[in-house]
C-alpha cells in the first residue's frame, strides 16, 4: 500500500538577510544573502505551516520592528511578503491553517504564529524554557512580543525524535536538536519526491556537507549529530534536504515546487 502524501509545497516568498557566512556556518567564508521563509503543506486533511517567518511588522516596517538593527542585519522586505498577505493571494484565509510546526522560536521562524489561533502548534521539548532564558549570542532573535499572544494556543510538545502529524505518514516532524533544545526538522511526502525541511538544524549547504553547526548553537555538537541525522534520513528514505536559508537551495527547489500543480 502507497503511503499518503500531501498534495503540494510552497515556499512563501521571504525577507532577506545579508550576513558574514562565518555567522551561519563555522569555518564559511564571504558575505552571504539568504531568505528567511515559511513553508505551506496543502494536503486533503488540512492546510499545515512550517515556520510562520517574521511578524508582518517586520514586512510593513523593519525600522519598526528591529530599530538599528534592521540596517546592521541588512533586511530586505516589503508588505507583500506578510504571510497573511501571501496566503490571500494563494486563496486562503489564516483560519484556513489547521497545524502549525515551529521549528524553533527564534522571530524569524516564530514570527507570525499569532496570526493562527485556532490551528493545533508544535514545538520541540525544552524550546520554550530556552526562549525564557536564551544564550547571549541569541538574544537579538527573541522576541516576547511574538509569542506573548500564543500562550493560550493548542500547543503539542514532541517527546519523541519523530511524530506524525497526520498519523498517516505524509508529514512527519524530527526533534533535531542542538541550534536550540526543542530544534524541529520537518519531512514531507509528496507525489513525486520526499523533502525534509531543515529550520536550522543546518543554516547552508556547506555547512550540510560538511557536517559545520552554526557557531552560535545552544549546543554545537549535539547539532552536528543532527546535521547527520538528517543526512542519514535522507539516506535511508531517499529524500531530498531543503536547506531553509540557504540561497542555492531557495532557487532549486522554491520555484520548481511553488510551480508544481
Amino acid at each position: 500500500m502507497n503511503t499518503p502524501t500531501a498534495l503540494r509545497l510552497r515556499a512563501l516568498a521571504a525577507p532577506t538577510m545579508e550576513l558574514d557566512a562565518g555567522d551561519l556556518v563555522v569555518g564559511a567564508e564571504g558575505t552571504i544573502t539568504f531568505p528567511l521563509p515559511a513553508f505551506l503543506i496543502e494536503h486533503d486533511r488540512g492546510l499545515i505551516l512550517f515556520d510562520t517567518s517574521f511578524s508582518p511588522l517586520l514586512n510593513d516596517d523593519p525600522h519598526a520592528y528591529f530599530g538599528d538593527l534592521a540596517d546592521t542585519l541588512n533586511i530586505v522586505t516589503s508588505p507583500e511578503q506578510r504571510i497573511d498577505r501571501q496566503l490571500a493571494t494563494l486563496g486562503f484565509r489564516t483560519d484556513d491553517v489547521t497545524h502549525v510546526v515551529l521549528s524553533h522560536t527564534h522571530c524569524d521562524h516564530a514570527g507570525g504564529l499569532y496570526l493562527f489561533p485556532d490551528a493545533k502548534f508544535f514545538v520541540g521539548p525544552g524550546e520554550f524554557d530556552w526562549f525564557s532564558n536564551p544564550g547571549p549570542l541569541q538574544q537579538h532573535l527573541m522576541r516576547a512580543d511574538d509569542l506573548a499572544p500564543t500562550t493560550d494556543y493548542d500547543w503539542t510538545t514532541i517527546e519523541q525524535p519523530e511524530h506524525d502529524i497526520l498519523g498517516d505518514g505524509s508529514i512527519r516532524v524530527l526533534h533535531t536538536p542542538g541550534h536550540t533544545p526543542g530544534e524541529l526538522s520537518c519531512v514531507v511526502n509528496l507525489p513525486s519526491q520526499s523533502i525534509v525541511l531543515t529550520g536550522d538544524t543546518v543554516h547552508l549547504r556547506e555547512g550540510l556537507d560538511s557536517e559545520a553547526p552554526d557557531p552560535h548553537d545552544w549546543d554545537p555538537e549535539i547539532g552536528k549529530r543532527s546535521i547527520q541525522t538528517l543526512k542519514r534520513y535522507r539516506d535511508e528514505h531517499g529524500a531530498k534536504i531543503w536547506v531553509g536559508h540557504d540561497p542555492q537551495d531557495w532557487d532549486a527547489y522554491g520555484g520548481a515546487l511553488n510551480a508544481q500543480e
